[in-house]
Parts: C-alpha cells; structure tokens; sequence
C-alpha cells in the first residue's frame, strides 16, 4: 500500500463514520458498521457527554448510538481538514468537525431547535485484512451551542 492510497482510504474512512453517525436507522447507510470499526472499540466523549473513556462491544456502541440520536429529526457531520499521520499499520488521524443536530421543534416559547458541536476528532485506526478501521474515536468539542437539547432528544425518543 501507497502512503496516499492509505491516505485516501483513512479519510474515505470518516466519510463513511459521518454516513453512520447521520443514518442512525442505517436506513441510507450504504455498509456495514464492520466497515468502520473495529470489534471492540474504544470511545471517548468525555467532552460532549461527561462520560470516561471506554471500551465497549461493537455492537453496544451501535445500540448507544442509535438511542443517542433517536430523538433528533436529522443530524449532520461534515468532517474536514484531515491529517494523517501513518505508523506502518496504524495510522492516527486528526480532523476538524462540526456537527448539527436538529430536535423536532423550537422548545417552548421560540427556543432553539439545534444542537451545533464544533471541535476535532483525534482517531486512531488499524489495518485490517478488510481495510483500515477505527479502533479509537475521541472527539473534543471546542464549541457547543444549546447542549441541552441532546437531553430533550433523549428524553423524547425515551417517550416515543
């Protein structure tokens, strides 16, 4: 493998993470979360949820992640600015995210209807038989506009 065919595959490879995170349902997710990651992984959200960081079964993140996002109408991840930095076969990579997360309405007298989370992810993947997957997610927020409305989110899909 070529450094800028392993490039491209690693930066292909958060295309393929935002898909994920954007299609909760997997109903327009074109693969399979094997794709992205490995089994198990390592997440860390501490920034955005308050959590440590942990390792966890694929297929619990999957579950998680569905019930995170469940409540909001639509999200959007755009991914950017991606450097890699290659160790024969892992590989760290460092991108710049903004991700928007919109609730079925304002709240109560006119309030927001978005959640915006702006920072970086610092990712670490390994090469695989199948090709490079994540094996560590860590997202560092910066920014963040009207976090509260990731716990109306959760409320909500906990009630429908």
């Amino acid at each position: 493998m070529s450094r800028s065919t392993d490039h491209a595959d690693l930066v292909e490879l958060f295309g393929r993470y935002a898909d994920l995170s954007d299609f909760t349902n997997l109903a327009g997710f074109t693969g399979s979360p094997g794709l992205v990651f490995t089994d198990p992984l390592t997440i860390d959200f501490e920034s955005v949820a308050g959590t440590p960081p942990m390792t966890v079964p694929l297929g619990d993140y999957l579950e998680g992640l569905r019930g995170s996002f469940a409540g909001f109408v639509a999200t959007h991840h755009a991914i950017t600015g991606h450097v890699v930095d290659l160790d024969g076969d892992r590989a760290r990579v460092h991108a710049h995210v903004r991700a928007e997360h919109w609730v079925p309405g304002p709240l109560a007298g006119g309030g927001p209807d978005r959640w915006l989370v702006v920072g970086f992810y610092d990712n670490e993947a390994v090469r695989t038989p199948e090709g490079w997957r994540f094996t560590r997610v860590k997202l560092t927020a910066s920014h963040q506009e009207h976090p509260e409305l990731a716990r109306v989110a959760m409320a909500g899909a906990q009630l429908g």
